[in-house]
Parts: C-alpha cells; structure tokens; sequence
C-alpha cells in the first residue's frame, strides 16, 4: 500500500530513545513531505542517475521525519525503523550518506548543509543539469558563520537551482534585524515565508518561479518548547 502523509506519525512514533531531538523531527515532517511528495524528483530508482534532483538534510540531528519520509517513499523498510539507532541498524541519530539509503549527505553538526548545497549547485551547473538542489536548515543554524558566507556567494552566482528551506521554531538566540528573509533578501536570494505545516502553501512556495536567483523558503512552526 502507497503511504500517505496520514502515516507520517505512525512511522514516526515506531522509534523511540530520541526524546531530546523529538522536536527537531516534529518540526520538519511537512516541509520534508511537500518536497519527497511533491516538488523534488527523488526516488529508490533514479538515486544514483546524475542528473536527479538532491536532498540535503542540514538539521540532522533531528532525523525521525526524514527516515519516515524515506521509508513512505520506498527507499526503507519499515520494519527498520524500530530497531534505529541500534548496533546492527543503518539508521543512526545523525543519518549517514554511506549506510542509509536515499541519504546525500551525512549531516547533524551544523552549519554544513547550506555550504555542501552551494557547491552541489554548481557542480550540477558546470555538467549542463537544471536538476534542483534543497537544503533544510534551522534558523538557529543560521547563527553558523560558514551559512553566512554561503548566503552571499549564492546569489552573487545566480544559482537558480538552489532552494534553501529555513524551518523556522524560534529556536535562534538572537535573530537578524527584519527577520529571517531579510537576511536572505539583503544578499540578493529570492524569499517567501508561509506556514510550516500549510502543504498548499508550501508547494506554491517552492515551485513559483525565481530566474536566476537562488530561493530562500522560511517555514514558520511552532515555538521550540
């Protein structure tokens, strides 16, 4: 049977022992299947093929929703997820590019996903793909100085092709003057803020077109705690 996003807490909530990242999970789960569902072309077939669209899950530390993600879409088997985390399981509290399927990059210390995305973009560019490159990232992440300077080289290079998701939980110590698109904006990124759980809003968010500027989408949820 094709999983829905009505699955999503059933699959969730098979693993336990992560208490401390359950919010991190809870907070990504929509925007995670908005774009598996949705937006990117990514599936168990054509994950090797060069030209397919990626993934990269900055906020790893938090991974609940994306391994339930990547089991509704086939690249896991459910009968996984229990047993994640564990000695013997592929799954870890970070996820790792080298043991889990559907995983581009391994990821959970923070202030990497944007940068990785960056030259991901690029690369895809010099090779003649249009392929789409999104990054997801917390706005506390953002406090991270190597985003800031991904933040800049971005849009000085036009990378149309690159989409960085900032879910936004009010987690950041001391936030950006006019918020969190206005840093994107400053720098020249295309911005749209909508409802982190609204899926309508989010599509129309990711898939509006932006010509040669990258696209910055801030997902507001609920407040951290």
């Amino acid at each position: 049977m094709t999983a829905t996003a009505t699955d999503l807490p059933r699959l969730i909530a098979l693993m336990t022992g992560d208490d401390k990242h359950q919010a991190a999970a809870e907070s990504t789960v929509d925007v995670l299947w908005v774009l598996y569902d949705r937006v990117l072309d990514i599936t168990p077939e054509n994950f090797h093929d060069p030209g397919r669209d990626r993934f990269l899950l900055s906020k790893g530390h938090g991974p609940m929703a994306y391994y339930a993600i990547l089991a509704a879409k086939g690249f896991l088997d459910e009968d996984e997820l229990a047993g994640w985390a564990g000695a013997r399981s592929r799954l870890g509290h970070h996820p790792d590019r080298k043991r889990a399927p559907g995983v581009e990059i391994s990821s959970g210390s923070l202030g990497h996903g944007l940068p990785l995305a960056l030259g991901t973009a690029l690369g895809l560019r010099a090779r003649g793909h249009t392929s789409k490159v999104v990054t997801l990232v917390g706005d506390a992440e953002l406090d991270e100085g190597s985003n800031s300077e991904a933040i800049v080289v971005a849009a000085r290079l036009g990378l149309g092709n690159l989409t960085t998701v900032v879910v936004d939980n009010q987690s950041s110590t001391h936030g950006w003057p006019g918020g969190i698109a206005r840093r994107f904006e400053v720098e020249g990124w295309a911005t749209r803020t909508v409802s982190g759980r609204d899926h309508e809003a989010l599509y129309e968010a990711f898939t509006t077109a932006h010509p040669d500027r990258p696209l910055a989408v801030v997902a507001v949820v609920e407040p951290k705690g």
